[in-house]
């Protein structure tokens, strides 16, 4: 099995295709428990990338976010394939 490679995917309430940040481990599983807060607020965060850049998302503007592993083929929300 591949190490996995955890992203935030983020889909904004404008449409179009999804942003993806790679993040590190540690990183996704701080975010992982404050996505929905972050998305209900509309609040502004600092997510540090994995190659450790530092980008502020401002989540008023997203419809959708979650952390996603890319080595997965397929998504199926509320399930894992």
């Amino acid at each position: 099995m591949a190490d996995p490679k955890p992203a935030l995917v983020l889909h904004l309430a404008t449409g179009g295709e999804p942003l993806l940040f790679a993040l590190k481990t540690d990183e996704s599983a701080k975010l992982t428990g404050k996505l929905a807060e972050l998305v209900k607020t509309g609040a502004v965060e600092t997510v540090t990338t994995k190659d450790g850049a530092a980008v502020a998302i401002n989540f008023a503007h997203v419809a959708a976010a979650y952390v996603d592993d890319l080595n997965r083929k397929s998504t199926v929300f509320g399930m894992h394939s």
